[in-house]
């Protein structure tokens, strides 16, 4: 069986799974209250069921340090980086300055990972826009990529490329292939359940990315008379039963991370309470309707 072949079976599939996903749930640094120290931030995210985090870059080595000690107090493992420079300075742009810019920003990130002893950092590959066609956005950005790859590899951190709003991607056959074509273990994919509603399901993606998949995002989203918005888990149009079913049946075991608004500590509570609903099988997330 070739590598991509292997990628794309399901891991454990099974025709109707039960019971809980081995799936740990996390949380952004973001969502927690920016009132409180990190120290008190972390906890709050442990008090209310989380076990892992994601945190965004940070230049500051003594800020970054500070963020290692609060979650390892806390006894909160912090999984993946979320990279900060790929949105204002992508890889896929015609300005060697502007890819400096992004390369550097994918380095900080690298080494924030190896300092908190996460495994993965997330990264927006490119952006489509009027400067920028799509050929040139698939060819600019995984040539970039491959500069990054010694460094990666050096660290043994895997590169998540994730499926945003950018234009790019725009579909699970595309983005398997996009995966594919570097041919290395250091570059998988980081997906997103809520961002792919407004144009396909969730569940098929999963699916079609199989073992591809590294990290998940969870959120939901609704599209109702001509609105599209994020709303809260099990408000929206997620089929949350179909989407446990696909995670169970690829075998995903990685975590599943928050990326919503942030809020008090009764608001995560709840939105632990939500994930576990997921995790369980995908009814009732909401607590009410099912979701």
């Amino acid at each position: 069986m070739r590598r991509r072949e292997f990628l794309a079976f399901p891991l454990a599939a099974a025709a109707s799974a039960t019971g809980r996903l081995p799936i740990r749930k996390g949380i952004l640094l973001s969502m927690l209250p920016r009132n409180l120290s990190y120290a008190e931030r972390c906890r709050l995210a442990r008090e209310a069921g989380f076990e892992e985090m994601e945190v965004g870059t940070v230049e500051d080595p003594a800020e970054a340090t500070e963020i290692k000690k609060a979650a390892e107090a806390a006894g909160l493992r912090i999984h993946s980086v979320m990279n900060q420079a790929h949105w204002k300075y992508p890889l896929s742009s015609a300005d060697p300055a502007v890819v400096e810019q992004s390369i550097k920003g994918m380095e900080t990130s690298l080494e924030n990972a190896r300092l908190w002893g996460a495994d993965v950092v997330l990264l927006v590959p490119a952006v489509v826009n009027a400067e920028t066609g799509y050929r040139q956005a698939w060819e600019r950005s995984q040539r970039q990529i491959r500069r990054l790859l010694p460094l990666a590899e050096k660290y043994r951190i895997v590169i998540a490329v994730e499926n945003v709003w950018n234009k790019f991607l725009l579909s699970p056959l595309e983005f398997a292939r996009y995966v594919d074509e570097f041919e290395s273990p250091w570059v998988r994919a980081y997906f997103d359940v809520g961002n792919v509603v407004l144009f396909g399901f969730p569940e098929d993606w999963i699916r079609t990315l199989g073992g591809r998949i590294v990290r998940v995002h969870l959120k939901d989203f609704r599209f109702r008379k001509r609105v599209a918005e994020f709303v809260n888990l099990g408000e929206g149009d997620v089929n949350w039963p179909a989407v446990y079913q696909a995670l169970a049946e690829i075998g995903y075991k990685g975590p599943a991370t928050l990326e919503l608004p942030g809020g008090d500590a009764e608001y995560l509570k709840d939105l632990s309470r939500r994930v576990d609903r997921i995790l369980e099988g995908g009814r009732n997330v909401s607590g009410g309707a099912t979701g």
